[in-house]
């Protein structure tokens, strides 16, 4: 005598293709969201590594030039 519960059930087959393409579409939604997220923080990174080197820059070249003159005012009377 066969078991009933081995035999395959077609409703339990539809669902879980179902369920499967669902999971695959959220997965690659995720993935892609995760991607995207990856390269916006690396472009962020890179703007502070050159905003970074710009203020370092600036630093070591205005150390460099001259103080800029004073020019005196004059007295009102």
């Amino acid at each position: 005598m066969t078991n009933p519960w081995l035999k395959k059930n077609p409703f339990m087959s539809l669902w879980l293709s179902g369920v499967n393409a669902v999971t695959g579409s959220m997965r690659g939604h995720a993935a892609a969201q995760a991607k995207r997220q990856a390269s916006a923080a690396k472009r962020q990174s890179a703007a502070a590594m050159t905003k970074a080197k710009k203020d370092i820059l600036s630093l070591w070249s205005g150390a460099l030039a001259p103080f800029p003159s004073v020019k005196s005012k004059k007295k009102s009377r």
